[in-house]
Parts: structure tokens; sequence; C-alpha cells
């Protein structure tokens, strides 16, 4: 994401545990976010998993409290589990964007998906006949996946996502 917004003209500070960033302890959040006008969001775990919600809480709280004025988090999309986190985002004050992605391409290569794959030679994958997305984050060309991503986080017209769920798909 970090590139992708570069890319598209934005300054980006990315922040992680490498460069002092840890969504587990609170002291290094506001050296991370001051001076931001906007975040973009992953959380480490699922955001349905029990604690999400205010796991993503407290740090858009100070985000907000510290004059980010966009909040952009990247959530799941059908679960319903994920619902809490993203209304967590909502009640921190900040103009916010979900973005409700699918599965990444890139779990077939460094993700979670890999050892089956290397270990089976086949992915089980419980869809039945639904037709489901793979994103691919860092496509070139058109804009790829990460374009809507892009404007959600710039906030340009002609697409804002202001206050806005996406799905993509």
């Amino acid at each position: 994401m970090a590139r992708a917004a570069e890319a598209a003209g934005l300054t980006v500070r990315a922040a992680s545990r490498a460069s002092g960033f840890d969504w587990w302890d609170g002291s290094t959040w506001a050296d991370t976010l001051r001076g931001a006008d906007a975040a973009y969001l992953a959380h480490p775990s699922d955001v349905g998993a029990p604690g999400a919600a205010e796991a993503v809480g407290a740090p858009a709280r100070e985000a907000a409290g510290l004059g980010v004025r966009r909040l952009v988090l990247l959530s799941a999309r059908g679960e319903d589990q994920a619902l809490p986190t993203e209304a967590a985002l909502h009640a921190s004050g900040a103009e916010w964007t979900v973005v409700r992605a699918a599965w990444f391409a890139q779990n077939f290569s460094e993700g979670p998906l890999v050892a089956e794959l290397w270990e089976r030679g086949e992915l089980v994958f419980p869809a039945g006949g639904v037709r489901e997305p793979f994103l691919r984050a860092g496509h070139r060309g058109r804009g790829g996946d990460r374009a809507d991503v892009r404007r959600a986080v710039r906030g340009a017209d002609p697409h804002p996502l202001r206050d806005a769920a996406a799905d993509l798909r």
C-alpha cells in the first residue's frame, strides 16, 4: 500500500514494528500519527477476532485526536464479525472509509496458503459454486485492484468514498 500511495503522489510514513509502531503499545502511536493527514489501518490479525474492535478503535481515536483527518481500514468482505471493528473506526471522529477486500493473490506466494499449496499441491477452498475474487496487490498498469484504496486514502474526486464502505471484487 505504501508504494501505491507514493506512486499516487502522497507522502508516506510507513508504520510497523520495524519503525517503532506497535498495535499493542499505545505509547508508540502518537509519534507515528502526529502530523499525518490520513492513515491506512491494516490490523495484524483478523478484524473479526475478539478484541479487534478495541485494537483498531483505540489508535483510531488517538489519530483523530492528533488531527488525522481521514482513516481507512482494511476490513473483510462478507465477515459480519468485522462489523464491530468497522463501527469502532466510525466512532473515532475522523472521516473514514472501510475497504472490504476478499482474498489477496499474494496469499498463494507469501501468506497463509503457501504451506498447503506446497505440501498438498492443491488448495481446498469451501466456496462451492461461489465465484470468489483474488485481488492483486501491487498490480501495475491500469491502476490495479488498489486504485480504489488509493482514492479512499487520498479522498480525491471523482470517488471520494467518504464515510462509506467499499467492497473490492
